[in-house]
């Protein structure tokens, strides 16, 4: 099996007849339902989408086999994966998360930082968090200044560390920097 991606999470109960909220992790909101069955973390239970509708910040959804308010308040907090051939292909300088992490995070002379260990999005971008080599953890903005290159059949990112980040003009140490604008598809 390809690697799954998280695409969806179940949230809390919404009515009496089975409903739940969806928070959709994808571009589309509605693209969730055109994916197919969506399987959990483990790969072995498999969730079908009946219906499914907007609501302010997120979807109100229905799934087959689940007719109750009971039966909806089990699902809560449930991550909803796809296979990752499923999606469709990304734009120039549009990734997947799932692709980028585990890549080689060197700086802009090619010498090696660490892995990227996720990206974040707090609400003022996205954020890549290295896990270094030495030191502490760094997050960084993932913008074009901070991250000018990534080469995933390369199997790197390259990252132009910001000087109040390198430390080295007071000898301290890497710290997290603020969040700026990113892109995500």
């Amino acid at each position: 099996m390809s690697a799954l991606i998280c695409v969806a999470r179940i949230g809390a109960a919404h009515g009496v007849r089975g409903a739940v909220k969806l928070w959709t992790f994808t571009e589309d909101p509605f693209a969730v339902k055109r994916y197919g069955p969506l399987l959990a973390k483990d790969g072995k239970r498999q969730f079908e989408l009946a219906q499914v509708r907007e609501a302010k910040d997120h979807l109100v959804a229905t799934f087959k086999g689940v007719a109750t308010r009971d039966e909806a308040e089990r699902l809560n907090g449930i991550e909803l994966y796809v296979a990752r051939e499923k999606l469709p292909a990304t734009d120039e300088d549009e990734y997947y998360h799932a692709d980028l992490i585990g890549l080689a995070a060197v700086n802009t002379d090619g010498d090696a930082l660490g892995r990227v260990l996720a990206i974040h999005n707090f609400g003022a971008g996205d954020i890549i968090e290295i896990a270094p080599l030495k030191g502490a953890t760094m997050l960084l903005p993932f913008t074009n200044a901070v991250v000018p290159e990534v080469d995933i059949a390369g199997g790197r990112v390259v990252i132009a560390l910001p000087r109040e980040i390198e430390g080295e003009d007071r000898g301290e140490a890497p710290s997290a920097s603020r969040p700026r604008e990113g892109g995500d598809p």
